[in-house]
């Protein structure tokens, strides 16, 4: 049998995920397996603010991740001939190559929504923003030590963090109790910290329910957290921070965390889009109009054909994804037919700092709110399944 080549594209959540299971699934054909990306590592996104917090590493290098058969290419795909069935990419030396296919994944995934540059404040969308976040606080925090000014002294002493979504309250909640330790090295009380987290809606969790908002909403405000439903984070300027109902809170830092884009790369590959920027993609993952090609993870429109509900973008939808992909291009080599897209189900973990998270399920119509030790150990579990870390 000839070989074939299968590229996937992307080294993220879905892309890492989305090679093991069809290298495990496809075990024993001739399939040369190829992993692009213009970093050398998978970047755990989800855990940006662990960095922003402490110094931490996030990262693991790809070839870590897959010691053995498996090429990796450093790189940045720039657009896809489906009739030819090759991809462009730039090397790292910025350097125009061709890469021939018989099957391409694609899991370039998403990307940070940003402020506009007027805004101020730094928006959480990488590790160089994480760390300027940590040096900024931590900086302001050793100047308020010193500062004779009480007004001073508590604007330094203060962060918000707009946007109040699970990031964000993952966020908030692991600056909060740094920087509350941090005071407490320093000789300042740990009540002398100020962490407001702006939320544009009128309660928190709005994914699921009611009552969980109501629980992370208590154990926010007992880590340290100040909560402002309906409110919308505007501009920050000169250590001031605006919000669209005119009112303005003096802080050292504004933290944006905004939730998520397609990869905006996608619009120059020559591919099927949907308006919002997602690769149009048929009920087992192939692209339209393109033979061979797949797209799973935060930048596909996935719906289930049954309910019709679209997927949203998480790391666990991106390996539930994974795992049918596995299955759906073994079945499209054999000419057999191939398994259809399900909802994943509703299972939502939020860290609330170390050592401490909530899990929200919904199961025969009852919620399902798990916390302490077994919620702390199901967000670890999440976090290091969504990475492959055993």
């Amino acid at each position: 049998m000839k070989e074939r080549t299968c590229v996937i594209v992307g080294g993220g959540y879905a892309g890492i995920h989305a090679l093991k299971t069809v290298r495990d699934t496809c075990k024993g054909l001739p399939i040369r397996f190829i992993l692009i990306d213009r970093e050398p590592h998978h970047l755990r996104k989800v855990l940006l603010f662990k960095p922003a917090a402490t110094k931490t590493d996030i990262s693991i290098p790809l070839k870590s991740l897959f010691p053995d058969g498996v090429e990796f290419v450093q790189g940045t795909v720039t657009s896809i001939n489906g009739k030819a069935k090759t991809l462009l990419f730039q090397n790292k030396n910025g350097q125009e190559q061709a890469l021939p296919y018989d099957m391409l994944i694609l899991a370039v995934g998403s990307v940070i929504r940003q402020p506009e540059p007027e805004q101020g404040g730094i928006a959480l969308t990488g590790i160089e923003s994480a760390e300027a976040i940590r040096d900024k606080w931590l900086a302001n925090m050793r100047q308020a030590v010193h500062e004779k000014q009480p007004s001073e002294r508590e604007r330094l002493l203060t962060i918000a963090i707009a946007g109040a979504g699970i990031s964000g309250m993952e966020t908030a909640a692991e600056l909060a109790f740094a920087m509350r330790e941090e005071a407490k090295n320093l000789g300042i009380h740990p009540d002398e910290v100020k962490v407001y987290l702006i939320n544009a809606q009128n309660r928190l969790f709005t994914e699921g329910s009611a009552k969980m908002g109501r629980k992370l909403e208590r154990a926010l405000t007992d880590g340290g957290v100040i909560i402002l439903h309906g409110q919308k984070a505007l501009h920050e300027r000169d250590g001031m921070l605006t919000l669209a109902s005119g009112r303005t809170l003096a802080v050292g830092l504004c933290v944006w965390s905004l939730g998520l884009l397609p990869n905006p790369a996608l619009r120059s590959m020559g591919l099927p889009l949907t308006t919002y920027g997602q690769v149009v993609v048929d009920e087992s993952y192939r692209v339209a109009g393109m033979p061979g090609v797949y797209s799973i993870g935060d930048c596909a429109h996935i719906v289930d054909p049954a309910s019709g509900q679209a997927d949203t973008m998480t790391c666990r939808e991106a390996s539930g994804q994974a795992i049918r992909l596995g299955k759906i291009v073994l079945a499209d080599l054999d000419g057999t037919p191939a398994p259809t897209h399900k909802s994943f189900m509703d299972i939502y973990c939020v860290g609330l700092g170390p050592e401490r998270a909530m899990v929200w399920t919904r199961k025969w119509g009852l919620d399902i709110i798990l916390t302490g030790k077994l919620g702390w150990k199901l967000r670890q579990l999440t976090w290091n399944i969504a990475s492959m870390i055993k």
